[in-house]
């Protein structure tokens, strides 16, 4: 008993040194990366000069030679996935992170991980479970919340921030100042939390009374709506929590919530075009856009059908991607909605919304059913591992961007 014992004890602690030495491991590379200019410049030749990388080309390298190389294909696909902490450990609602939490990341180290309302008890409570959440992983995590300060926001809401006034209300002020303080007051609070991504702010439009956006809409005007999600963005990163705005392509011009059911809009690609595009666009020509997440509503106009938006190359990969040029990480849907699950199994959609062009799946109905479809999309070519590796550098851009300005 007392040696079957001493085995156990041995086990565990050699299990946490090995996750401990992974990370160490991670940073030594990447120091010795950062610290060679042979590795980050371009070299040069006796005939021509050839042109310095760009900062981006040279973060993809450190990326690539710190991270992707010594990837096993199992954890490419997992850091694909932004989940529930229930979704990999399988209690009903998460309050702490223990031995479950340090197991299920050991298996699928999962890309983030992604908290709501039924996860916050208190302060130190949310806070000791970040902090234990961060330490059981060999790799870097998204902690993420869907908040924007208002009522609706699970952490003001819960008394550990100062509750802002909705994005309505902020828009109907006219003052675009007021914006960027709510963001910074929002960032502030997230982040003596232990978070870093914050689903918000919304760039939707209100198109039609009653729409979908609700009061996380700044307004109706184009041009005025931009500035205030530009400036809760600014505001956020400020604060060191990477703000992804939605939900492309808008979702003002209809009253259907993909949370109850199929949702659709009779908005043509002329008006998108003219009006929700226009948001984004000046959203990502700011240079401050990293993450925008897709609506799983459908939009027959941009897709020919009924295709949620999120599975659909017309709009991830055509228009968001080419078409505007954004060169961050593209979020889908969650995958739990009504919208997702009444007509997919949790498998085929995240592989659709991957194939779409999203980099990240966010909150898979089930997870394991999901991660192990994607896994098998790429073991038979379905989906190819450079397309993998092309996200997880998007990913790590924004995951090691502290790291290369240290």
């Amino acid at each position: 008993m007392i040696l079957l014992l001493a085995v156990g004890i041995a086990f565990a602690v050699s299990k946490i040194t090995g996750m401990s030495h992974n990370r160490q491991e991670q940073q030594n590379k990447l120091d010795d990366i950062i610290a060679s200019e042979e590795t980050i410049t371009a070299p040069t030749e006796s005939v021509e000069t050839v042109p310095e990388l760009t900062n981006e080309q040279k973060l993809d390298k450190i990326i690539d030679e710190a991270i992707i190389q010594n990837m096993p294909l199992e954890d490419k696909v997992a850091g694909l996935f932004i989940t529930t902490p229930e979704s990999i450990t399988g209690v009903s609602a998460a309050v702490q992170a223990g031995d479950g939490t340090k197991d299920a990341l050991s298996k699928y180290p999962v890309g983030g991980i992604v908290y709501a309302a039924k996860n916050i008890q208190s302060a130190d409570q949310l806070k000791q479970m970040i902090d234990n959440t961060k330490l059981y992983t060999s790799y870097p995590l998204f902690i993420a919340i869907d908040g924007e300060g208002s009522g609706t926001d699970a952490v003001a809401a819960a008394g550990l921030g100062t509750k802002t006034d909705s994005p309505e209300t902020i828009g109907a002020s006219g003052d675009t100042n007021n914006a960027y303080t709510a963001g910074t007051t929002v960032g502030s609070y997230l982040a003596e939390l232990g978070f870093n991504l914050d689903f918000a702010p919304a760039a939707d439009l209100k198109v039609v009374d009653g729409n979908a956006a609700g009061s996380s809409s700044y307004g109706t005007d184009a041009t005025t709506v931009a500035s205030f999600v530009t400036g809760m963005q600014t505001g956020l990163q400020e604060q060191k929590v990477t703000a992804a705005i939605g939900h492309f392509p808008g979702i003002g011009s209809t009253t259907q919530s993909t949370k109850n059911g199929m949702a659709s809009t009779d908005r043509s690609a002329e008006d998108f075009r003219a009006n929700e595009f226009a948001v984004f666009q000046s959203c990502i020509d700011s240079g401050e856009t990293k993450m925008i997440t897709v609506s799983n509503m459908a939009a027959p106009s941009l897709t020919g059908d009924n295709t949620p938006c999120s599975f659909s190359s017309a709009v991830v990969t055509d228009i968001l991607r080419n078409e505007l040029n954004f060169r961050g990480v593209i979020v889908s849907g969650a995958m739990n909605q009504t919208a997702i699950t009444n007509y997919y199994g949790a498998d085929e959609a995240a592989v659709l919304a991957l194939r779409a062009g999203c980099d990240m799946i966010y909150a898979p109905e089930n997870f394991e059913t999901a991660y192990n479809g994607v896994l098998e999309a790429v073991q038979n070519g379905t989906i190819s591992e450079d397309r993998v590796n092309d996200s997880l550098r998007r990913i790590y851009r924004i995951k090691y961007a502290d790291k290369i300005e240290q």
